[in-house]
């Protein structure tokens, strides 16, 4: 099946291991979430060009299972910025270890809040955030 090309850039990308299964062999759901919001955080704090906290994920499907010795790789692209608000796009593509052939496996929206240094809610600087979407 051809997934087309993923969208945004290559944010995170590393090995998928045996010790993040679960009891079935896959890699446990959680872990593919983790990566994804970690790479969302990344390019959040880009944005934000500061501190930033995950407050919402959009719905999620799990398309296909990620299974140990493939490479996740993560891509996020900024769909909205807000006052201090950012919402990012996120996928997740699994490079197959054996074919290297590259698969979809989930997306999801994930929404981050720029905070200051005491974790209140601080202003994204919008001609920053302009400038780069």
């Amino acid at each position: 099946m051809n997934d087309g090309e993923p969208r945004g850039e290559l944010t995170v990308r590393l090995i998928a291991m045996p010790s993040d299964t679960n009891a079935n062999g896959d890699i446990f759901g959680g872990w593919v979430l983790s990566q994804m919001d970690q790479a969302g955080g990344i390019a959040a704090v880009e944005k934000a060009q500061g501190r930033v906290v995950t407050i919402a994920i959009e719905a999620m499907t799990f398309i296909r299972p990620v299974k140990v010795g493939d490479v996740l790789c993560v891509y996020t692209a900024v769909d909205q910025v807000g006052r201090t608000s950012i919402k990012i796009h996120i996928e997740a593509w699994a490079q197959r270890f054996r074919t290297h052939h590259r698969e979809k496996v989930t997306d999801g929206t994930f929404t981050f809040v720029a905070v200051d240094e005491t974790g209140r809610p601080r202003s994204v600087n919008p001609d920053i955030a302009r400038a780069q979407i």
